[in-house]
């Protein structure tokens, strides 16, 4: 390792070759403890040590098979990734704790998994896919709207619109933080109060759907993300998990950067949701 604050206590292990060395907060986000914000906070809060040391640098450099990385007292490691897709029901938090006790995600998913960050946050009415995954460079790629990775939405709304707050949604509408980017809007079935839409997003903004359709006059009566990516919901039933199968990992670094060679990431094997 390099560039490194340490307490008194000196490494047992000698230092990373050049050449062989990834930036501390990049494998602390790889081995699935959060962001790149939070792990660089938890790195000059004094809570990561390297090789025995506790290390407060943000600019430290650690080879993966030398260097032992560890929080907590848990060594950590960047090796084994997690990809799993849950079919989040309404009522659900999206957060790894809540300030008012109300349920989230993760009670819906093993203990194993309690520290694996998600993709995408989803509001707690609405359902469908979310994609949790300890690959923090991969989240960052699909998430960012320069990317343009498509989330796909079923939205039901009420009253129905015209064909010009229809034609509005699809070349962008002003709501909080900005006009929206262009969107794909398909009518999927209507009736005499309200339809059904089809709609395609590349950004990520909060509750930005439910703000679209308000934006145009109408409500969200209820709202679910059919699709992520290459990730289709498809018939995982309500508040049900499963792993992504090896296609599917490999079709979510496509997505996320079209014109890199993919290598197959090394994946920890796991079973499917069998409660």
């Amino acid at each position: 390792m390099k560039s490194l604050q340490v307490s008194s206590k000196q490494s047992s292990k000698p230092a990373s070759k050049p050449g062989s060395t990834v930036r501390l907060n990049r494998f602390l986000a790889d081995s699935g403890l959060g962001s790149r914000r939070k792990v660089e906070e938890l790195i000059t809060g004094g809570e990561i040590s390297v090789n025995g040391a506790i290390c407060t640098d943000l600019a430290c450099q650690v080879d993966p098979s030398q260097d032992e990385v560890r929080y907590q007292g848990k060594a950590l490691s960047a090796e084994n990734k997690v990809f799993l897709v849950l079919n989040k029901p309404m009522g659900y938090v999206v957060s790894q704790k809540d300030e008012f006790s109300r349920k989230t995600v993760y009670d819906l998913l093993p203990a194993e998994y309690s520290h694996v960050p998600y993709a995408g946050r989803l509001d707690k009415n609405t359902e469908g896919l979310l994609l949790f995954c300890n690959d923090g460079t991969l989240i960052k790629q699909l998430t960012h709207p320069s990317h343009k990775v498509e989330k796909v939405y079923r939205v039901e709304i009420e009253p129905k619109l015209s064909r010009a707050g229809i034609e509005s949604l699809r070349r962008g509408v002003l709501i909080e933080g900005g006009t929206t980017q262009s969107a794909g809007v398909f009518v999927k079935t209507q009736s005499e109060t309200g339809m059904t839409l089809k709609v395609v997003i590349s950004e990520g903004r909060k509750r930005q759907i439910r703000l679209m359709i308000e934006a145009v006059g109408s409500k969200v009566k209820a709202l679910k993300r059919v699709q992520f990516g290459p990730l289709y919901i498809k018939d995982l039933p309500v508040g049900r998990w499963r792993p992504l199968s090896e296609l599917e990992i490999r079709a979510l670094y496509r997505a996320a950067e079209p014109t890199a060679s993919i290598k197959k990431p090394p994946v920890q094997k796991i079973s499917r949701d069998k409660t």
